[in-house]
């Protein structure tokens, strides 16, 4: 009898690149019991994607804030 040939196990998803490096942070409890409300009371089922959206959002929007532009220089 013929045996198919077997499936490499590839990852599901095609990301752009992998996540190698791991952030832990700490919360205290109102900090945490906050989280909490917020992810049950909009039905954020992915915490730690959340989480990093979240703060990668806001690193972004500071960081392109921060950044020069072309007509910084020029005083009015």
């Amino acid at each position: 009898m013929f045996m198919p040939k077997k499936k490499s196990l590839k990852p599901s998803r095609n990301r752009v690149s992998t996540r190698n490096h791991r952030c832990v942070f700490t919360l205290n409890d109102l900090e945490y019991k906050a989280l909490c409300r917020y992810l049950e009371k909009y039905n954020i089922q992915n915490k730690s994607k959340f989480i990093r959206e979240t703060l990668m959002f806001e690193v972004i929007r500071r960081l392109e804030q921060d950044s020069p532009t072309l007509f910084d220089s020029i005083d009015e």
